[in-house]
């Protein structure tokens, strides 16, 4: 008992447990926002009798558009904005159509597929992400955070059960269809919040939303215009639409906006791994809204997630000393910055050297270095980073 205890002290010894509740709770409230969507979706299509997914998401571009640009222009100014966007404007486009592509194929998927299918499918993101942070944010992931994920995807699978058990699956209407689509907008997810992830590392958070608003507005817009222009022109405009709709916009908005805090804080793959809860706020939704009852099982599930976002967050990995120079990104530019702690990333990997040994020797008697605890490098990190240019946000 002695010997665990001193073997966790070390583990944990440089752990920063008040960033970890920091990440853990805006990832929270990132997924409570999932779970307040996914309500207000249903309830528009109870009272629509139809889906417009493009519909509901080009008014949440729009706004973030309208909000985030000026701001963007102002503390920049439009020479540093053009600089940036003339010559990296492909990766916002990507970004935005695939983010577009995404929320459009996921909501269409639940109008196709079994729930069963649709919460299975949904966790394709985290091992997407994964792998897209191996190969375009160098992330190099230990076997222990390995074990996290596992966890949390263990949870997930309890949750499933849950709702399976509780009979609130529903029969497919087309499973082939709907398995694709899911598949499409879990992939397209994984895409748009790497590269979201690799822009906000590289240039400020409100001008990253501000660009996905301006080509989201565009792209949503062309896409809604062709596909759901009929289906509006006949959609009756109660009041319970009106406000399921600005709810719907609101929360999304809420969500788009901090979201970039949480993969600089953080990263990608905390991020999805946090929202995997959002399936057991849905049931406490359900229990107020339905009177649905809430076993055992749901508790266990939420506990084991957590127990998964702590373990990935104990075993860091080291950082690389630079982000990878992607086309477009090779030239320094007006207001670019990195946020890739070099020094937390040495000190990250001499932890790692340490907790490898202790790995294969629980019995050893030296101490393992102080481990940067930031998955990729934190804000804290930031201070030991190399700032190109010009950083002109102040708060950070």
């Amino acid at each position: 008992m002695a010997s665990a205890l001193s073997v966790f002290q070390r583990l944990t010894g440089g752990t920063d447990w008040r960033h970890f509740v920091l990440i853990l709770l805006l990832g929270q409230l990132l997924s409570l926002c999932i779970t307040s969507t996914s309500v207000l979706s249903n309830k528009l299509a109870e009272y629509q009798n139809v889906t417009l997914p493009n519909f509901q998401s080009f008014l949440v571009y729009a706004l973030l558009f309208v909000v985030y640009m000026p701001l963007t222009l102002y503390r920049l100014g439009p020479r540093k904005v053009w600089a940036n966007i003339k010559r990296r404007f492909p990766w916002y486009i990507f970004m935005a159509a695939v983010d577009v592509e995404g929320n459009y194929f996921v909501i269409k998927a639940y109008s196709y597929t079994s729930l069963l299918s649709c919460m299975l499918l949904d966790t394709w993101t985290l091992p997407c992400v994964v792998i897209l942070s191996y190969f375009l944010l160098r992330a190099r992931y230990r076997w222990m955070q390995i074990l996290g994920v596992l966890l949390c995807l263990g949870g997930m699978g309890l949750l499933i059960k849950g709702d399976m058990d509780a009979g609130k699956n529903y029969k497919a209407v087309d499973a082939v269809k709907g398995d694709i689509f899911m598949l499409i907008g879990a992939t397209c997810y994984a895409l748009s919040n790497t590269t979201e992830e690799f822009i906000v590392r590289k240039r400020p958070q409100y001008e990253t939303v501000a660009w996905l608003g301006f080509f989201g507005t565009i792209i949503n817009g062309v896409q809604m215009g062709i596909i759901e222009h009929d289906r509006l022109s006949k959609l009756v405009w109660t009041k319970e639409v009106v406000g399921y709709t600005i709810g719907f916009d609101l929360v999304m908005f809420v969500l788009y906006t901090i979201a970039p805090f949480l993969f600089r804080l953080s990263s990608a793959t905390f991020y999805n791994l946090s929202i995997l809860t959002s399936d057991f706020y849905g049931l406490i939704f359900a229990k107020y809204m339905f009177h649905d009852t809430i076993t055992a099982i749901y508790g266990g599930a939420f506990v084991m997630i957590v127990g998964g976002l702590l373990v990935y967050y104990l075993f860091p990995h080291a950082e690389p000393d630079h982000l990878p120079q992607l086309i477009g990104f090779r030239t320094q530019l007006p207001g670019d910055m990195e946020i890739t702690g070099t020094a937390a990333g040495r000190r990250a990997a001499q932890g790692n050297e340490s907790l490898r040994n202790m790995e294969e020797n629980m019995s050893s008697t030296e101490s393992p270095a102080k481990t940067s605890l930031s998955d990729y490098g934190s804000i804290k990190s930031s201070k030991s980073s190399k700032v190109h240019a010009e950083a002109v946000d102040g708060r950070r």
